[in-house]
């Protein structure tokens, strides 16, 4: 546990009462603490800017500001430099399992589909464009800079990002979560929550559905019925194919990033596993999309 996030966030002027953080394990950006202040719980989340990855704080509070007033992410009730507090809604958060539920994903599309049309109602003042194109670019340049592992490996992976860049074309333009791993929906019992608006910027709302399915191995039908679901029209061949590109594109993302964060990390978390069970992935959706063609 780091002490010094630990301190800092029991010394916040926030609290009614001394308190004692506990450490809430699976983060892999940030480091996180549950706080219990007479009674009444919260989550509070620890982290500086991290331009390497394009994580700017102003970035991600306006947009959880945004999401909560959009009724789909917890409020945020205190922040300070580097920190910040949201209430605690009691609940489990999915396993890539339970995405692929068609129960689920009849809950988590509706939520993507308000992410992309109604936070932007909120947001207020400048805010990031995440271009998963231009973001794989950089990370191939960071990772090349680092001397890492992969070196042998990068100039496929540019390659294979202008291919896909190319591939997909035109866009329109939404506010994307753009990191929809399946422990980032929060379920009360009740209803879904989205959190972790780390990445958060305007994109094309691709990108999320594209995540949504390769981060969580969904099926060739669950696609068809997921894109069904987003757009509100019979799917179409042109839309398969755009979607193949875009898990590639989703894939080579996460790897990449999971790549730079072997070099760059401080958290204890096991990286290299991490880039080889991503770098499989692409590795099939890859293959697959090229069978397209």
């Amino acid at each position: 546990m780091n002490k010094d996030a630990r301190d800092k966030v029991a010394s916040l002027d926030f609290w009614s009462s001394a308190v004692e953080p506990e450490p809430l394990e699976g983060g892999i950006t940030n480091t996180n603490f549950i706080v219990n202040d007479r009674g009444r719980r919260y989550v509070v989340r620890v982290g500086d800017d991290i331009p390497l990855h394009g994580v700017m704080r102003f970035n991600e509070i306006a947009a959880a500001h945004a999401a909560h007033a959009a009724g789909l992410s917890p409020e945020i009730v205190h922040q300070a430099d580097g920190v910040f507090v949201m209430r605690f809604i009691e609940g489990r958060t999915l396993s890539e399992e339970d995405v692929r539920q068609p129960t689920n994903l009849e809950r988590i599309v509706p939520l993507i589909r308000a992410c992309h049309t109604e936070i932007p109602q909120y947001l207020k003042g400048p805010m990031l464009v995440f271009w998963p194109f231009h973001v794989c670019r950089s990370y191939i340049l960071t990772a090349r800079e680092g001397n890492s592992r992969m070196m042998d490996s990068l100039a496929h992976f540019a390659a294979m990002n202008a291919e896909l860049e190319k591939a997909i074309g035109k866009i329109k333009v939404v506010f994307g979560h753009n990191d929809l791993l399946a422990a980032n929906f929060m379920d009360d019992g009740q209803r879904l929550w989205l959190l972790d608006w780390d990445y958060a910027g305007f994109n094309t709302g691709l990108f999320d559905l594209a995540g949504l399915s390769s981060n969580n191995e969904l099926a060739p039908d669950q696609e068809d019925w997921v894109l069904e679901a987003y757009y509100q029209r019979p799917v179409t061949d042109s839309q398969r194919r755009r979607l193949a590109a875009m898990k590639c594109v989703s894939l080579l993302r996460e790897t990449l990033w999971s790549i730079v964060s072997e070099i760059h990390s401080t958290l204890a978390f096991d990286y290299e596993n991490y880039t080889q069970k991503n770098l499989t992935r692409l590795e099939q959706a890859y293959e697959a999309f090229q069978q397209m063609d």
